[in-house]
């Protein structure tokens, strides 16, 4: 039984947008009106008459042009601020401000970096990630490189040596002493984060490694390729399990998540390995080169849905066990909902084909900048772009969160430990920015 595919990529004749609604089930169109503000804002409006700019780009309107002046600095440290016709300051301090554009009805909290670090890699940093318990980064770099270092101030730890050519992607497994990566050389390694030794490789690739997933606590974990394939491997023992997916086009992001009941994964054709662990009740979703966005049981191998967007997927992932987010090389951020409303005995395939009844179909588009990274987050997700922006969407936040700093260079990656947020970006610096309560 094919799996349900719905084309998301725009096309002429009948196919219109409001045809193309009803077979995505609902949902439509979210466009949310972007606000931009000067990347140093936060150094520019330290000072008397010290200015930046700013900039509201409402979809298919003119882009309003305006400006922050400082009026002074209060006894508290904190600048006064007044803002030229059409925008409104609304509330600022140290390292953040408030800024609303009422006649576009847009609202943005910009957040300057509470720190940044920039002597752990010399050149651009295309991935990181922070322990479980927040206490070291992990980075890798067009420099060659892939450090470990102290997250509270980037003070280097350990270099991770092996990998022949650009390390991808690394990661920390769920205890926070074993880092995962995946490079060009089509190896994928396992390091111990305390002397650095590379304790396990893993061989069988054909292509560079772009992603990798864990499962659960890490006895298994899922790698992406060039190669167009995805393989589940054991780590006890260094070996392929299998070939999860083979599908002719680049994997550009993979992500695993627990799915929902209403949601039927199929059965496995064959008995899984033993040595398969935590696979089962899993969802594996792979960002594809070619428009793709593919949807399987991680045990079951068996397809739950083939999802077409308006250009190559990028990266995706879990914000619960039924909505999923996937980003796209021409800034489309897409939010599909994978619940099945008359779910039953029937197998969930032949459910899915009925149109209307399931992926309801959300799309955010604030640029036609590549979606670089998504990352659940709290009760939305942060998302970052190819133009330098990044920012946090709450459900209940009326307003975006933008993290700033970054001047139009590519945010390659996001990741958090509590109420702490590290970028990773083009320009070779780590930012840390500090959240206080949503």
């Amino acid at each position: 039984i094919p799996p349900f595919v719905l084309d998301a990529a725009p096309k002429r004749g009948p196919t219109s947008v409001k045809e193309r609604k009803t077979r995505a089930g609902g949902g439509g169109i979210k466009m949310a009106v972007p606000l931009r503000i000067q990347s140093d804002w936060a150094q520019a409006l330290r000072k008397d008459e010290g200015e930046a700019w700013l900039s509201c780009h409402p979809p298919g309107k003119p882009t309003l042009y305006g400006s922050l002046t400082c009026q002074g600095i209060g006894l508290d440290g904190i600048p006064e601020v007044t803002a030229s016709e059409g925008f409104i300051v609304n509330e600022i301090n140290k390292k953040s401000i408030h800024i609303s554009c009422p006649k576009e009805n847009a609202s943005s909290k910009f957040l300057a970096p509470y720190t940044t670090f920039s002597r752990i890699h010399t050149k651009s940093i295309t991935c990181l990630d922070i322990s479980s318990g927040g206490g070291l980064g992990v980075s890798s770099s067009t420099d060659g490189s892939m450090k470990i270092w102290q997250a509270s101030n980037g003070e280097l730890r350990r270099v991770l040596e092996g990998h022949v050519f650009d390390v991808n992607c690394c990661r920390f497994f769920p205890s926070g002493l074993v880092v995962l990566s995946g490079g060009m050389d089509a190896q994928l390694k396992i390091w111990s984060a305390e002397d650095a030794s590379c304790v396990v490789t893993f061989k069988g690739h054909k292509g560079g490694i772009l992603d990798t997933a864990i499962v659960d606590r890490g006895k298994n974990v899922v790698s992406g390729s060039r190669d167009g394939t995805a393989r589940l491997w054991d780590c006890g023992r260094s070996a392929c399990l299998g070939v999860i997916a083979d599908c002719g086009s680049s994997i550009n992001g993979v992500a695993v998540g627990t799915a929902d009941n209403s949601i039927n994964l199929g059965s496995p054709e064959q008995m899984p390995s033993e040595r398969e662990v935590g696979t089962e009740s899993k969802m594996l979703l792979l960002a594809r080169e070619d428009k793709k966005l593919q949807c399987l049981g991680l045990q079951s191998r068996q397809p739950v849905f083939l999802f077409i967007g308006s250009d190559a997927f990028n990266c995706c992932s879990f914000l619960s066990g039924f909505l999923l987010l996937a980003g796209t090389q021409d800034g489309n951020i897409y939010q599909l909902d994978v619940r099945s409303p008359r779910f039953s005995s029937v197998n969930c395939l032949i459910v899915l084909i009925i149109p209307g009844i399931t992926l309801k179909v959300q799309v955010i588009h604030r640029s036609g900048a590549p979606v670089m990274s998504l990352l659940s987050f709290r009760d939305g997700f942060i998302a970052s772009q190819g133009d330098g922006s990044c920012f946090i969407v709450q459900q209940d936040l009326d307003y975006v969160i933008e993290l700033t700093g970054a001047d139009c260079d590519p945010v390659y990656k996001v990741a958090t430990w509590e109420k702490q947020i590290y970028t990773c970006c083009r320009d070779g610096l780590v930012r840390r920015y500090q959240l206080s309560d949503l």
